[in-house]
């Protein structure tokens, strides 16, 4: 397999980009993170102004979408580090800057929008919200596989997750305001795949093996970028089991929709290095379908014991 230099890729694939940029431009809607917010319901905290301190009593929503609200704002807190991952490998100029100075801007009022929303309607202790995103922060994001076909291989399938996440994240409060914000800022994640999945659309024309290797490995590979929250392990146990982001999702709503796009086994400009990654890639879904229809059994159990008690 002839490996093109990550800096060759991102010069090739510049026109794409461009062109990429200029439809998301003209189909991005530009919103006021301020207006989906209840400022009518926020009151001083206790501190320099005086204000009411916090309680246990004021805690909203679910357990579940507490939860998941928490691990999605510290994803969004952590927007510097994937900026860094993104810049190391695109030229500081042209196209590839453009998009990524839009992105980073779009994706910056997620973080804001959400805190702005708990702090406001005091939904959850905002000393623990601020200290875990302090820690969260200094520890930062450094990609799982580096690189540059790597990583836009592994934003495509992240963007939609994330997407999948924040609009069932919004469902599961059980806030007509709360779902509201959630969904519009997983407008903004699905208009973000887009461009990265199209990017990886002409990458496969011009790099068809090595795109191939770079997917499986994403694949293979994926973790959500908020993994190394601390206790997240337990917390996306604790969702899955609600629904609101599971094996299942993930299999079906994120995985495979990306790799129908770009018709991974339809396509027949693989060579051996190609066939053996989408080989590969196929034995690791079996494989994922198999743990998504054990935890969707397990998870109908516990329920069904649980409706028991009742």
């Amino acid at each position: 397999m002839t490996v093109l230099p990550d800096d060759v890729l991102a010069r090739e694939l510049e026109p794409t980009v461009e062109r990429e940029l200029g439809r998301h431009l003209s189909t991005a809607r530009d919103w006021y993170p301020h207006e989906y917010i209840p400022w009518s319901q926020g009151r001083d905290f206790e501190g320099p102004l005086g204000g009411e301190a916090w309680t246990a009593d004021e805690q909203r929503f679910p357990d579940a979408a507490r939860t998941s609200l928490i691990i999605n704002l510290l994803t969004e807190d952590n927007l510097p580090s994937y900026h860094t991952e993104i810049a190391v490998n695109v030229s500081s100029e042209g196209a590839w800057a453009a998009w990524l100075g839009r992105w980073t801007a779009e994706e910056a009022r997620h973080g804001a929008a959400i805190r702005d929303y708990l702090l406001t309607t005091r939904s959850m202790d905002p000393r623990s919200l601020e200290d875990a995103r302090m820690r969260h922060m200094q520890e930062g994001f450094t990609a799982i596989n580096p690189g540059f076909l790597p990583g836009l291989t592994y934003v495509s399938f992240q963007e939609l997750a994330t997407r999948v996440s924040h609009r069932n994240t919004g469902d599961a409060t059980g806030d007509p305001i709360a779902e509201q914000l959630m969904a519009r800022i997983a407008l903004d994640e699905n208009l973000h795949m887009l461009f990265y999945r199209n990017v990886i659309e002409a990458a496969f024309e011009l790099a068809p093996d090595q795109t191939m290797v770079a997917v499986l490995g994403s694949v293979r590979d994926f973790a959500m970028p908020g993994h190394g929250i601390e206790g997240f392990g337990r917390m996306a146990v604790q969702i899955a089991v609600e629904g609101i982001y599971d094996l299942r999702l993930h299999h079906d709503d994120v995985v495979m929709p990306v790799l129908r796009k770009w018709r991974v086994f339809d396509r027949d400009d693989l060579g051996p290095d190609g066939e053996a990654a989408r080989d590969d890639l196929a034995a690791y879904l079996a494989g994922l379908e198999e743990q998504a229809d054990r935890f969707e059994e397990k998870r109908d159990a516990l329920k069904a014991r649980l409706a028991a008690r009742v």
